[in-house]
């Protein structure tokens, strides 16, 4: 049974026969037989916690010595259990990251910084070669699109730049990329960036999963071009705040055949392109649409869009609802149990980018702050991150926190995934 221990019991160097955690009994503050920290000490007293739980009783250096192999586990071995290899254990990683308590929150409005200071990408960022090259793939395809809205004509090389663009750039710099996912600051070219964004997540994927070098292009070029319909659909239903109608709802469906048709008839891309929008809605339990496919009757680059475009779109803000935190996204990816998403989809998707996503804000169990700049496929509850906020509250604004290995630093963890709009400029 958890036993409470409080604040003012605790000294630095303790250490306890059995894991310590926070007061919501979920977060590991320190593991079995580690030493308690000053910065520990310091999380607790910045965030106002004033008791801490734990099975276990204090014990000494001396005694863990003296304790068999199978009465301590090491500091590695109890690290160990929360690592993520199988999809299963995916899963079951959602209930060991749950997140501080409202309570513990609440205090971060204290801090004097803004949402914008921690969610955007640093100026030095925002200005890089690779953040120049990715907004210029997106205002290369809003052009395309533009010459569809006109009726224009279209020439597939220019498609063909922009996938090849992307191929080389995800092949190149993966990890900075997805970053731009979740915390670029593109704010207009909607269809463009979403399109973009989606053929990022699908080319990671398709790579992930082994797919030779010709079906990765051709997956990224449907994933480019998936919602490409969307252009025929007055603007009048796509943009209502209220309900559609049953008249409504079958013109908007009726994306995924104009889709098709463009890509294969006039843009006259192989038939394995244009499975990628008429298929991107159909579901794995065979309940999606326009043909009800199920399972591995829908093509495995329909398969690999719907989820990156699933998940491109919980994390982008749109005018209905806020962003989602990448954490949250993932979560909800997870808890599909094959109803709309194919399972091995999903898992490649965790393996490749991780149960945090490169561009996640994370709450340090020390209570700095970071963002996840690099993901590991073996072990995806410990990213690379870099520091945003100090332990001490000293912000890096231009990039230069220190970067952290969790693999490597195994006294520090992430208590969970953070929204920066939860930061509010004090007044």
């Amino acid at each position: 049974m958890l036993k409470k221990v409080y604040r003012n019991e605790l000294e630095e160097g303790m250490r306890f026969s059995a894991p310590v955690f926070f007061d919501d009994g979920k977060n590991m503050l320190v593991s079995k037989g580690a030493p308690i920290k000053a910065r520990e000490l310091y999380a607790l007293d910045r965030w106002k916690i004033n008791y801490v739980l734990t099975v276990g009783v204090p014990v000494s250096a001396d005694e863990l010595l003296n304790k068999k192999d199978d009465e301590f586990a090491s500091l590695d071995e109890m690290e160990e259990i929360d690592e993520v290899e199988e999809l299963d254990d995916i899963e079951n990683a959602s209930e060991l990251v749950e997140g501080f308590s409202n309570a513990e929150s609440s205090q971060m409005d204290s801090l004097n910084y803004t949402s914008e200071q921690i969610l955007k990408l640093p100026e030095v960022l925002v200005n890089d070669e690779l953040y120049r090259a990715y907004h210029e793939l997106i205002s290369s395809l809003d052009e395309v699109f533009d010459d569809i809205r006109e009726k224009r004509e279209i020439k597939t090389r220019g498609i063909d730049l922009i996938v090849n663009g992307l191929v080389t750039l995800v092949n190149n710099n993966r990890t900075d990329i997805v970053g731009f996912i979740l915390g670029g600051d593109v704010q207009e070219m909607e269809l463009a960036k979403s399109s973009v964004n989606v053929a990022i997540l699908s080319i990671i994927i398709s790579v992930h999963l082994g797919l030779p070098r010709h079906r990765v292009l051709q997956i990224a070029t449907g994933a480019l071009l998936h919602d490409i319909g969307m252009l025929k659909i007055p603007s009048s239903i796509i943009s209502k705040e209220s309900s559609l109608d049953e008249t409504e709802t079958q013109l908007m469906r009726s994306h995924t055949f104009y889709g098709y048709k463009m890509i294969v008839n006039e843009l006259l891309y192989a038939d394995e392109v244009g499975k990628a929008a008429v298929q991107h809605h159909e579901r794995w339990d065979g309940d999606g649409y326009p043909g009800r496919l199920a399972g591995q009757n829908i093509d495995i680059g329909a398969r690999i869009i719907s989820v990156a475009d699933a998940f491109e779109a919980m994390v982008s803000p749109k005018a209905y609802r806020n962003s989602m935190v990448g954490y949250k996204a993932m979560r909800n990816l997870l808890a599909d149990n094959a109803r709309r998403f194919d399972p091995d989809i999903i898992k490649a998707m965790i393996q490749s980018m991780g149960i945090y996503p490169v561009g996640s804000i994370v709450l340090m169990n020390n209570s700095s702050i970071a963002r996840v700049i690099e993901s590991h496929k073996e072990a995806p509850l410990r990213p690379v991150i870099r520091v945003l906020i100090d332990e001490f509250a000293k912000p890096y604004t231009l990039n230069e926190g220190e970067l952290v290995n969790l693999m490597d630093n195994r006294t520090l963890f992430i208590a969970r995934a953070i929204d920066p709009a939860e930061y509010q400029k004090r007044i």
